[in-house]
């Protein structure tokens, strides 16, 4: 994968080159226009006088610097919206020195007479200015990110596509599940085979996404992977496309980069009530503030309870949760918070995989409900216990050097038993509406323990400012998983058949039992470079991967297996004073290939995946809108394909997927009142190589697009009541990789009224 790195690099530093020839002109009335207009500024703490000449530069206005003053001083970070003297005024924040602006217009630097506090106006547009990329977000439109980098960048200049669900969006949206949290967003599909309790089945670009959790992997086993619970979240930031020269494997789709509610000085104090259909009651609760008074201590304290029924018959959706968590302020320069949650859920089976007939096919026995369970509610279970418990470190060294370390550990168990209809989705149902049933019943267990290490500098060398990013990483997991499959006993599609004696076979029978242990460590470097107005950023990361299976229902046969992978990126943008932010990027992934079926002990090559990504990104100065577009050409390779010869299932890694695609997506804080989100996508994906050459991805609708308006009152005799709505296409989506079963088209529209 490195020699396409190579192939970027050239074009690129070319791109700079002629960026640092051209000539720069200025006349007194262009050098007027910009003193006085507001722009985004993403600089960080560096050099005083390299910063202060910079911003100068930039804004084209006269300042008189001694250089005696600014010797061995560090400028404190600029980020937000100012004009060029507010930027000025911000890089001076504890330098001990203060502006002072002549007749003529010049600005002077000067020392902060001894005793007197200096608190010079600045003009600063809008609260984004105080939003950290691991902080909550007023409103809808979030202004800072670390997905994608792992630091605190600007979002209209992060080379990448990245949407934010904020808490308010989530809130407003009565958002109960991930699937819930993202169907607003461009190149996603939520809900991929339906809601569902026990996960959220999500598609980024054709594939399923990772999640990070406050910048960590969350564990990724068969069915006991933690599901989410949305309430104890500030943000969800959805990256599309590669991303593992920072986070190591993931798929070439995407992932999702949440971040925890952490505990605040501001108190604060809130309880949710909620109840709906299918009997939903439901309890969230939050609360913040300090400890001490001095505020070196900070607590916060969220959860759920939840008791509800849902769409089918006899299936209850039972959840417990609690995510307390404490912050310790150290020093100005250290600060350490610990995070933990726990959560319990207590539900049963929505996917019901009801027979083609009667459902998309006429039957002359009628019309089988979506409600219809199936199952057998007295044999039925499905409970997971999930906990973490982990930290945030984060401590300054000095003016360049700080450093982060981000760690937990976490622990899920799971045991299932389920009825489902045989041969799905070819069931076949006799005259009187009898329908076999296989049963399953699952065991599984994942611990998992994940750190990630890393130092940034922030610094410049002449011109060129720099965020440096070193980082080590390292997770292990282990995964005890047991399926046995049995005779359901056949029920009926009319009237359904419970309480039957159904035995559960002996675990010696199992089709799958396996214990799987696995090691990554990654080491990685990003350097993100600016400058004047143009934006550099590479970046490059090594993985190294061992995976080791012990099949017990093989014999304890053994599979070990060894992967190692470079994964690199690359991205050219220019920030325009008036808001617009061209880019363009490239990045790679990696994601080892687990032989862990009943059949294979082989060891199998990692997918790679890489993308070439166009886009455009614009924030009008001072406004809380951000509008952004992208075409993008996404390839997957070492994709897995099964073949038989003489009734012998072979594995072959000749599989090639490449995706395409156009996405749109508008998010505005119009007014404190009005809301709106609004997104669109245009994708085409093609299997280039394997047995279904020529067919498109399952689960990827080749078009979507929605739209989602929030109005709330602030005031008079309505002060608090809101009402939201929203509207959502998806377009014709295949439901298997044979391209078989096609989903038409749909539609489906929400409102939700509220009252804060």
């Amino acid at each position: 994968m490195s020699r396409s790195l190579d192939t970027l690099l050239r074009p690129s530093l070319l791109a700079v080159a002629i960026a640092l020839s051209a000539p720069l002109i200025s006349s007194p009335l262009l050098a007027a226009e910009q003193a006085s207009s507001v722009r985004a500024y993403n600089l960080p703490a560096a050099p005083l006088s390299t910063t202060l000449n910079q911003i100068a530069s930039q804004g084209g206005i006269a300042l008189s610097l001694n250089p005696s003053l600014a010797a061995g001083k560090t400028s404190a970070p600029v980020s937000g919206q100012y004009d060029a003297a507010g930027a000025l005024r911000a890089a001076l924040r504890g330098t001990g020195l203060q502006l002072e602006q002549s007749s003529t217009g010049t600005y002077t630097l000067v020392a902060v007479p001894e005793g007197v506090m200096a608190l010079p106006e600045t003009s600063v547009i809008g609260v984004e200015n105080f939003e950290s990329a691991w902080g909550p977000v007023e409103g809808y439109t979030a202004t800072r990110t670390a997905a994608g980098t792992k630091t605190d960048t600007a979002l209209v200049e992060a080379p990448r596509s990245i949407s934010v669900a904020t808490r308010q969006q989530m809130d407003d949206r009565s958002v109960h599940s991930l699937d819930d949290a993202v169907r607003y967003m461009p190149g996603i599909t939520a809900s991929s085979y339906g809601s569902d309790t026990r996960a959220d089945w999500l598609r980024v670009r054709g594939f399923e996404p990772t999640q990070f959790l406050d910048g960590l992997p969350l564990p990724k086993g068969v069915y006991a992977n933690p599901k989410q619970e949305t309430w104890n979240l500030d943000r969800l930031a959805l990256l599309r496309g590669p991303a593992s020269s920072v986070y190591g494997q993931t798929p070439p789709g995407g992932l999702l980069d949440m971040v925890s509610r952490r505990p605040s000085a501001e108190a604060s104090n809130e309880i949710q009530l909620q109840y709906g259909s299918d009997n939903h009651r439901q309890i969230n609760f939050a609360s913040t503030g300090k400890i001490d008074d001095a505020g070196q201590f900070l607590y916060g304290l969220s959860g759920v309870v939840r008791d509800s029924g849902t769409q089918v018959d006899h299936v209850d959706n039972k959840r417990y949760n609690i995510a307390p968590s404490l912050t310790w302020n150290i020093d100005d320069d250290t600060k350490l918070t610990l995070l933990s949650q726990f959560t319990r859920d207590d539900t049963g089976i929505t996917s019901q995989f009801l027979p083609v007939q009667g459902t998309k096919i006429k039957s002359p026995l009628g019309d089988i409900s979506h409600h219809k369970n199936l199952g057998d509610p007295d044999w039925e279970y499905y409970d997971r216990t999930y906990y973490a418990l982990g930290y945030a470190f984060e401590h300054r060294l000095n003016d360049v050097w700080q450093f982060k370390q981000n760690l937990r550990y976490t622990k899920s168990d799971l045991s299932v038993q389920s009825l489902t209809p045989g041969s799905y989705p070819f069931t076949e149902v006799d005259d009187q509406g009898n329908v076999g049933r296989t049963s399953t019943s699952v065991e599984e267990d994942i611990s998992q323990f994940a750190v990630d290490n890393n130092f940034q500098a922030d610094f410049a060398t002449g011109d060129i400012r720099h965020t440096l990013l070193l980082g080590l990483d390292h997770q292990r997991s282990n995964t005890n998983y047991t399926s046995i499959f049995g005779d359901g006993l056949p029920t009926n599609v009319i009237t359904p058949i419970y309480g039957q004696p159904i035995v559960r076979p002996a675990r010696s029978t199992a089709f799958y039992d396996y214990d799987q242990k696995t090691y990554q460590t990654g080491l990685y470097v990003q350097d993100q470079m600016a400058l004047d107005q143009w934006r550099l950023t590479l970046g490059g990361r090594e993985d190294w991967v061992h995976t080791s299976t012990k099949f017990i229902n093989k014999g304890d046969a053994t599979n070990t297996q060894r992967d190692k992978a470079f994964s690199g990126n690359a991205a050219l943008s220019y920030v325009f004073d008036n808001g617009f932010v061209p880019y363009l990027s490239y990045a790679e992934s990696f994601q080892p290939t687990t032989g862990a079926d009943a059949t294979s002990t082989g060891s199998l090559k990692p997918t790679e995946g890489k993308q070439w990504e166009l886009g455009i990104k614009y924030q009008p100065p001072g406004s809380k809108t951000l509008l952004t577009a992208a075409v993008y050409d996404l390839t997957q390779k070492n994709v897995s394909v099964n073949t038989f010869v003489n009734n012998v299932s072979i594995t072959s890694q000749t599989g090639e997927v490449k995706v395409k695609g156009l996405e749109l997506e508008a998010v505005s804080d119009v007014t404190d009142n009005l809301k709106v989100i609004a997104a669109y996508t245009l994708a085409k994906s093609e299997v280039q190589n394997g047995v279904d050459k020529g067919n498109r991805l399952q689960l990827m609708p080749n078009q979507q697009a929605s739209l989602w308006t929030d109005y709330t009152w602030h005031a008079g005799v309505l002060d608090g009541f809101g009402i939201g709505g929203g509207v959502r296409y998806t377009g014709n989506t295949y439901g298997d990789k044979a391209n078989t079963w096609l989903r038409k088209a749909d539609s489906p529209t929400r409102f939700y009224p509220t009252y804060d």
